[in-house]
Formats: C-alpha cells, sequence, structure tokens
C-alpha cells in the first residue's frame, strides 16, 4: 500500500510538471505617464463636522471657536484659538 501511494504520488508529480506550458513572450507594457498631480493645500480635520476644512475657515469645535491656519512650513495645517 505504501509503494502504490508513493508511485501515485510521483505520477501525479510528474503529470502535473508535465502539463503546464510556458506563457507566450509578450513585449513590456509600458504604463503612460501619470501626470503630476497637483499638491494638495493644507486643511484642518474637523472631528466634529467629520471633514477636512480649508485654510481660513472660522468654526467651533466642542464649543471653543478656532481658525484654521497654515503652520511655520506652509506644508500643513491646523486648529488655532482665537489670539487675544
Amino acid at each position: 500500500m505504501r509503494t502504490f501511494l508513493a508511485t501515485s504520488a510521483i505520477a501525479l508529480g510528474l503529470t502535473a510538471c508535465a502539463g503546464q506550458t510556458t506563457a507566450p513572450a509578450q513585449p513590456a507594457a509600458t504604463p503612460a505617464p501619470a501626470a503630476a498631480a497637483a499638491p494638495k493645500a493644507p486643511q484642518c480635520w474637523n472631528g466634529d463636522a467629520g471633514k477636512f476644512m480649508d485654510v481660513g475657515v472660522v468654526t467651533k469645535i466642542s464649543g471653543v471657536e478656532v481658525t484654521c491656519e497654515k503652520t511655520s512650513d506652509g506644508k500643513n495645517a491646523q486648529w488655532m484659538g482665537k489670539k487675544h
């Protein structure tokens, strides 16, 4: 019985290898150059409203009046409280 199982496994393996064909060579498709995405303007996340807000927007978050302002490097934005 053990010999039968070993012979069957070998035969099955050889049959599987013999049945495989190589894929025909296809010329490499050249991907279209991706258009440079315009950099997004910094925005602030408003968790109360569940969306991003643009720089300069004044709103109340948790009852506090805040303004969305750019950070000093200009790459990001953050909520700033009312200045005294």
